[in-house]
């Protein structure tokens, strides 16, 4: 067991040389790479290669095991590669609880025939050093390669120690670390197949030693006495009692003269130093955690091990650190970085505390159609989204992403805790959970931009920090605009997340190969054609009434995770309008707005000038502060339509309640001005009367400011074409499409009006 990597290290250094060289080269010396240039310097690269593995455990006392263990010397016929051993050096302690063996192990490399000769290599040599304590019930063993050791070093330490709660029980730990200093250029290749073979055969060796145990109980040996002192003389016993006697005058005059501050460390208690206290065994990997291969276990152990070791008090459980390396494909380096970014963030954002902290506003419980509802066939929890009937348009505009967020982040909590109560209660490992997601009702409002965005923030943050925590993501009733919006947002998704997507389209989810082949039929919610009544929300169109502005911030003490947002808000004042600039260093871009009056009437336009604005902000004696503070003004009242400023969109009248979304292709470089101005009646002609809406209009608006929300976004024209940033959320059932539709095609630009 301990020579088994050396072995497989160096019959793969030599099938590889023979292999990899063939291709290239002709003529036997050249195919075995014995040229100058392979053995060159330029070649060496210096490849370090780990593994720990989790604690062992044989369900026998020390003393039957370390039985077992010395049958497989001088030779194992259980490990055909191992062809012998020679004790070079052997020595006891004269209490006989001490016992030092040094072997020369020779194994059979794996190799062709001429590779051996012209390498002058017939077999590969270890030395292995045992050192047993009979006393203390443990075995050291270190070992490491004599032959190649130019080249690779092989260094493999293992140990045999008594289980720490059950004296008869015998632990078993093994760590070893693979050094290619430099091998003709394959050092990388070379690494990764050693390894592999070493990974293999690491279970073997607890096989070989259950081998031998059953093979001595099969003999009758079920028991072998713990090592004791030898006998004592009489001289020698009272050598022994004037030493006690002395030891305890020495501790009673410490005691007499030490105040506590002095008390030695070996007085703390014994737990608190104990190493093992933290250790994995391979039982609880497999009980609660899966099945791992040996070099998963590895990572886990090594990557738990640096946590302890450098964050101090409470790390993160067995199952989320296993979720990172699973990310990461189990790279411990890319594992660790993105577990400690997640661990900060989790510090700063105290997410920790979420699910005491949390409580949804009734506005959410109210219109968020989803909720978790038992769990599939195989045990994940389960969580049911209608989002075809969930308004994500009017729940953004009414909570913020940051109540969003904060609520996804709740569920995905949630999740985790579920998982742990499902893999005690199933009594097997459960670490990720089931979506279904049904899309009945998805439409072009569900593919609104600013929606779309705030989808793609949340998806990173949880991609960031709740990774491999889907089992499964079942999708049903996907309508003909599904695809558009999986084009949007699959790009932000991890490829292994993506490869657990199921798409149902109509009622293919129903019947054999649909819902059934993972949800049992009395889970199936009534809604989906099932039997169980289902508690998770309808949703439905939230109020505009409900609506937030900067002016009615969140009322919440949590520390925001978010501290920009989609939206912005603003206040329109008599005579002072609010104008946002825009530059465009290059035509054929396109500017696309969304915006909503929540309150009176406004004129919105877009102008284009040559010349950089200056921001000037609205002096006011209203007590409103924060409305004058969300009033800019950009074009100077010097500045003359048609000279220093045009205009690229015809004027249009928003009314109060609406909702406003557009586009402009840009044609020149420049600044753009998106401005919004209080609507009033046009003034009278001689030959013209004002129109009686606009008289109605101008009685009803506030005669101190007009609000509204809006969002504005620059793309590239090709990401716009290929991006449907327009979002006409008009053509929804949720908002029927007004009248008032503008559309001009010498602006090359488009507004569409909601109610």
């Amino acid at each position: 067991m301990a020579s088994s990597l050396s072995a497989r290290c160096c019959s793969l250094h030599l099938r590889h040389r023979e292999a990899t060289n063939s291709w290239q080269l002709g003529g036997e010396l050249m195919q075995l790479g014995m040229t100058e240039e392979c053995s060159s310097p330029r070649w060496a690269v210096k490849m370090v290669q780990k593994y720990q593995s989790p604690v062992r455990v044989y369900k026998y006392p020390f003393e039957l095991v370390m039985a077992a263990y010395e049958k497989r010397f001088p030779t194992c016929p259980e490990i055909p590669v191992f062809l012998g051993s020679e004790i070079l050096h052997e020595s006891r302690s004269d209490d006989g609880a001490i016992h030092i063996i040094e072997r020369s192990c020779k194994l059979n490399v794996d190799a062709p025939r001429l590779l051996k000769k012209i390498a002058g290599v017939e077999f590969v040599f270890f030395i292995q050093k045992n050192t047993v304590n009979w006393k203390e019930r443990t075995l050291l063993i270190e070992a490491h390669n004599e032959t190649f050791a130019n080249r690779v070093v092989v260094l493999e330490t293992c140990s045999y120690s008594v289980h720490p709660e059950n004296e008869d029980w015998t632990c078993f730990e093994q760590s070893a670390s693979l050094d290619i200093k430099s091998f003709f250029g394959f050092e990388s290749t070379v690494e990764k197949i050693a390894m592999k073979q070493y990974t293999a055969n690491i279970k073997r060796g607890k096989e070989v030693i259950e081998h031998y145990l059953k093979e001595l109980i099969s003999q009758g040996i079920t028991f072998i006495p713990r090592w004791t002192p030898p006998p004592v003389s009489k001289e020698e016993e009272r050598t022994l009692t004037v030493g006690r006697d002395l030891d305890l005058a020495s501790e009673e005059s410490c005691a007499h003269g030490t105040t506590k501050e002095q008390t030695c460390s070996s007085c703390l208690p014994a737990e608190a130093a104990s190493p093992d206290a933290d250790k994995l065994d391979a039982d609880y990997i497999e009980r609660y955690l899966g099945q791992l291969t040996p070099m998963q276990e590895s990572c886990l152990i090594r990557l738990r091990q640096w946590l302890q070791e450098t964050h101090k008090g409470k790390i993160p459980k067995d199952e989320h650190i296993l979720r990172f390396l699973r990310a990461r494909d189990f790279n411990i380096d890319k594992a660790r970085d993105m577990l400690c970014q997640s661990l900060t963030w989790r510090k700063q954002y105290q997410v920790d505390y979420i699910l005491q902290t949390w409580r949804p506003p009734p506005l959410l419980e109210e219109y968020y159609t989803g909720g978790w509802h038992y769990q599939d066939r195989d045990g994940r929890p389960l969580y049911i989204l209608r989002l075809g009937q969930m308004d994500t348009k009017g729940l953004v505009k009414a909570l913020g992403e940051e109540s969003l967020l904060r609520h996804v982040l709740s569920i995905n909590e949630e999740g985790q805790k579920r998982c742990e109560e499902n893999t005690n209660l199933f009594g097997r490992p459960i670490t990720s959970w089931t979506c279904l997601v049904d899309l009945e009702g998805l439409n072009m409002r569900h593919l609104w931009r600013p929606g779309v965005k705030a989808l793609l923030r949340i998806i990173e943050v949880v991609e960031d920090n709740y990774p491999e925590t889907l089992g499964r993501l079942l999708i049903v009733r996907a309508p003909r605009v599904f695809p558009v919006l999986w084009t949007l947002v699959s790009p932000f998704i991890n490829e292994n997340t993506r490869q657990k997507f199921l798409i149902y389209s109509g009622n293919n989810y129903q019947g054999p190969g649909g819902l059934v082949d993972y949800l049992d039929k009395d889970v199936i919610p009534d809604f989906l054609g099932g039997e169980c009544m289902c508690n998770v929300p309808e949703g439905g169109l939230v109020p505009k009434s409900l609506y937030q502005t900067d002016e009615e911030p969140e009322n919440s003490d949590h520390i925001r995770l978010w501290t920009e947002t989609i939206y912005h808000s603003a206040c329109v004042l008599k005579g002072a309008p609010h104008e946002i600039v825009v530059e465009i260093l290059e035509g054929e871009s396109v500017i696309t707005w969304d915006f909503d009056i929540l309150k009176g009437d406004v004129v919105f336009s877009l102008f284009h000038s040559k010349r950089a604005p200056q921001t000037y902000r609205k002096e006011t004696t209203l007590p409103s502060t924060s409305a004058a503070g969300d009033n800019v003004q950009l074009i100077d009242k010097s500045w003359v339509l048609g000279v220093d400023y045009s205009r690229m969109e015809s004027p249009l009248v928003c009314r109060e309640g609406e909702s406003i979304q557009g586009s402009h292709v840009t044609r020149w470089p420049g600044f753009y001005i998106l401005q919004w101005k209080m609507h009033g009646p046009l003034p009278c002609t001689g030959t013209s009367l004002p129109r009686v809406d606009d008289v109605l209009a101008s009685l009803q608006v506030s005669n101190h400011k007009c609000k509204l929300m809006y969002y504005y976004e620059v793309l590239a024209s090709k990401d716009f074409r290929g991006s449907m940033s327009s979002l006409e959320s008009c053509n929804s059932g949720f908002s029927q499409l007004s009248g008032a539709t503008t559309s001009s095609n010498q602006s090359q630009s488009s507004s569409h009006v909601s109610r």
